[in-house]
């Protein structure tokens, strides 16, 4: 297994169903600074989807994700300006 990428920033979406766990990652990403990084854990599947979206619209980058049971986890950095 690879290392996993610092994060600066954590957001605990486990237990919520979508939209809920996008909606939370919009937020927290807005309020850090470009070039950081956010770990998010979810438990919801269609982060699997929901996620790479987000990054792929907004320009931001999806460093890493792995699945640790019904556990998601990404990294994901801030674009920078």
């Amino acid at each position: 297994m690879t290392d996993t990428p610092h994060a600066e920033h954590h957001l605990d979406a486990t237990g919520l169903v979508c939209p809920e766990p996008v909606m939370l990652l919009h937020g927290k990403v807005r309020d850090m600074g470009a070039g950081e990084v956010l770990e998010v854990r979810a438990t919801d599947p269609s982060t699997e989807r929901d996620i790479p979206k987000f990054c792929q619209f907004l320009g931001h980058t999806l460093l890493d994700h792995r699945q640790r049971g019904d556990l998601f986890l990404y990294w994901i950095e801030k674009k920078r300006a």
